[in-house]
């Protein structure tokens, strides 16, 4: 499949003297820090040795730095193509209110610093994948990818997968099945997930030259894909609770949700012109994120009650 050039103009945004706090924050995505922190979270409360609270805290505002790093790192790099973008424009680098220097300084003091507290206080297995997070999401994903296939969510999404990884290795300083698990659900959840928003902001990744599925393979391929991943997820998703560590009530939960996940994507495959194909997209996208969010809800809650083995 041939890949497609960036075809956005270089961005000049106005100089600044430095940008507001509220600036610096929206660099660091944090709706996206939010989810990260989130499912680390879930990771280190499954995990089978626990961290004292204090450290724990640590860990988890450690894992949410590096993921505003990479957020500020991202937005640097990408700045020319936020700004032909509808959905990014108004990001701080586009609007001229923070300079692409200040995002790089900004994004590398912080990865910096919160894979060394991380390793230096909790353990550098826990680092170490913390690093490698952001190195794979900027270097791989933000540079390479993106910009050069329409696979770049299939494989850069591993990036977002890690969080659970690293929560668990904080706890405990190793790497287990269940946290791979955790890491495969995030994974194969992430395709469906922003080829639903690809579909109807195709316009926007067109005009700004990136090679997202819709754009080099068409809608109609583009929805078939997504059934396909979709029914490989909600197996995938249920898993924990064959594994043990997800118990009756997430069995339930993993089966109710992706049955309506999977009627969603088919619900896209079907629908394929005019408003209603973009509403359906919609749909999938606003739902896939309940989705995500109450499978590791749910386990979160059992361990909580004592409803799954280790809890």
């Amino acid at each position: 499949m041939a890949d497609i050039g960036v075809q956005a103009s270089p961005l000049r945004p106005a100089q600044t003297m430095g940008g507001s706090i509220g600036d610096f924050i929206a660099l660091m995505k944090p709706r996206v820090m939010s989810l990260v922190v989130f499912t680390a979270l879930v990771g280190m409360v499954l995990a089978p040795d626990q961290l004292h609270p204090v450290l724990a805290v640590i860990a988890l505002v450690c894992i949410a730095v590096g993921a505003g790093a990479s957020g500020a790192l991202n937005m640097w790099y990408d700045a020319d193509i936020d700004a032909c973008m509808q959905r990014t424009a108004s990001r701080p680098i586009p609007r001229g209110h923070v300079t692409p220097d200040e995002a790089l300084t900004f994004g590398m003091i912080l990865a910096i610093g919160s894979v060394l507290t991380l390793g230096l206080i909790i353990n550098w297995l826990a680092g170490a994948l913390l690093a490698g997070t952001i190195v794979f999401y900027v270097l791989v994903y933000t540079m390479w990818l993106k910009r050069r296939t329409p696979q770049n969510i299939v494989i850069g999404g591993a990036a977002g997968a890690f969080p659970p990884m690293i929560g668990w290795a904080a706890a405990t300083g190793s790497i287990s099945i269940e946290s791979i698990v955790l890491f495969l659900i995030i994974f194969m959840w992430t395709p469906p997930h922003f080829w639903a928003l690809a579909l109807y902001r195709a316009r926007d990744y067109e005009r700004a030259g990136v090679p997202m599925l819709p754009v080099v393979a068409g809608a109609d391929e583009t929805r078939k894909q997504i059934v396909i991943y979709s029914a490989l997820l909600v197996p995938l998703g249920i898993w924990p609770a064959f594994m043990g560590f997800g118990g009756p009530l997430y069995a339930l939960f993993s089966i109710m949700l992706g049955a309506i996940f999977l009627a969603l994507a088919i619900n896209v495959h079907a629908i394929r012109e005019g408003r209603e194909a973009d509403k359906a997209a919609k749909q999938l996208f606003g739902f896939s994120i309940l989705y995500l969010f109450g499978l590791f809800a749910t386990l979160l809650l059992e361990r909580s009650m004592g409803l799954a083995a280790g809890g």
